[in-house]
């Protein structure tokens, strides 16, 4: 447990998965898997989803669940608690949406392929701190809370993104139903360790499967029912509830997802055939993130808090760029209607971020061989 509770491996798994995914979906078992990913299961007639949304909507909303708890543990407790703390990270993270998604419009900007410009704007924090984790021995505090702060604030930006663009109409009924769970949810969570603990347990794992059932069908998409559940949960039995969640999500939620996006097949074209949407997110994901946040991040620090170098900002645009997980979430969101610019956008996900990583990689060891060489200097 305490290995999937790590910075390190939990990110090497996911690398692990979504490797596996793409060899798997290019073999000569890739047709046999995409047809297991499109089997639908469930109650016939009462409530099916193929296994990809299972996957995607499902054990995707516990990741979702577990990262809300850790927003709000920062939003209220944490690195993003006032405004003097926040203004920093928050204007590096706007740069780390605009200009990676003018990147993607200038590169994909056409009819067919524009509704992609939210892909490019993730981070994934797995990745980010696996990096940090590896090659960061080092670096200073300051830069370290800079670099979490930027990728939880562009995890909020995700959570936003899909609750707002990727909602069909909404039913309200549905929708109220889960509100009445949530507030339920919230007032019996205070009760969680104390007389008749696992009565509440049980009763909150049933509210908190009513409240994702009542999101799915009310048109919003599942996985918010996952960042409500995290955001209304009383702070204490919520941080208890993540450390619980944590091994299992980093060994089961997260790689089934990475294995399960990126089934993709690789089409056997020129590279100047591929779609502008693969070119639009593989370009601004490691290439808009480094301008953008490095840019902003400039500019930030004109309001104060944590000085940065320029190698610093490169260094936190470079991690900025590994979208990973959300990105992936959403390109299949983005053209859902659309499997063959889907599956190259998804394509794109892995270039990019694969670029990114690297990158990070590269300058972060050199950022903190830097600091473990002029140990007395500050950020």
């Amino acid at each position: 447990m305490k290995l999937l509770r790590s910075a390190r491996f939990p990110a090497v798994l996911l690398l692990v998965s979504a490797a596996l995914g793409l060899i798997l979906a290019n073999s000569a078992w890739g047709e046999a898997a995409l047809a297991v990913k499109s089997t639908y299961i469930g109650i016939p007639g009462v409530f099916t989803l193929s296994v990809g949304h299972w996957i995607a909507d499902g054990l995707l909303a516990v990741f979702f669940f577990t990262a809300a708890i850790e927003l709000q543990y920062e939003l209220t407790s944490g690195q993003l608690n006032s405004p003097r703390k926040a203004v920093q990270p928050i204007i590096a993270a706007a740069g780390g949406v605009v200009v990676p998604v003018a990147a993607y419009l200038l590169i994909a900007g056409g009819a067919e392929t524009a509704a992609g410009w939210p892909i490019p704007t993730a981070t994934d924090i797995a990745f980010a701190l696996g990096v940090l984790a590896v090659f960061g021995r080092g670096l200073p505090s300051g830069l370290r809370v800079f670099l979490l702060a930027l990728a939880i604030l562009d995890d909020i930006v995700g959570i936003v993104f899909i609750a707002v663009l990727f909602t069909s109409d909404v039913d309200l009924l549905m929708l109220g139903a889960a509100v009445v769970c949530l507030v339920i949810f919230r007032l019996l969570s205070g009760a969680l360790g104390g007389r008749n603990h696992r009565f509440v347990v049980v009763s909150l794992i049933v509210l908190a499967i009513a409240t994702w059932f009542f999101v799915h069908e009310s048109g919003v998409h599942a996985t918010i029912a996952g960042v409500a559940l995290g955001l209304v949960m009383r702070q204490q039995p919520a941080l208890r509830t993540r450390h619980a969640l944590e091994p299992w999500v980093n060994a089961i939620a997260l790689p089934l997802f990475a294995l399960a996006a990126s089934l993709v097949v690789i089409p056997q074209v020129s590279p100047t055939e591929l779609s502008p949407a693969f070119w639009g997110v593989a370009v601004a994901l490691p290439v808009g993130k480094i301008i953008g946040i490095t840019l902003a991040g400039w500019i930030s620090m004109r309001a104060g808090g944590v000085q940065l170098s320029f190698g610093d900002l490169l260094a936190a645009g470079a991690l900025g760029g590994i979208g990973f997980t959300v990105s992936l979430l959403m390109s299949e969101l983005a053209f859902g209607t659309d499997a063959a610019v889907r599956d190259q956008a998804t394509l794109g996900v892995l270039a990019g971020s694969a670029v990114a990583l690297v990158l990070a990689a590269s300058l972060v060891s050199l950022r903190a061989w830097h600091y473990r060489r002029h140990p007395v200097e500050t950020v």
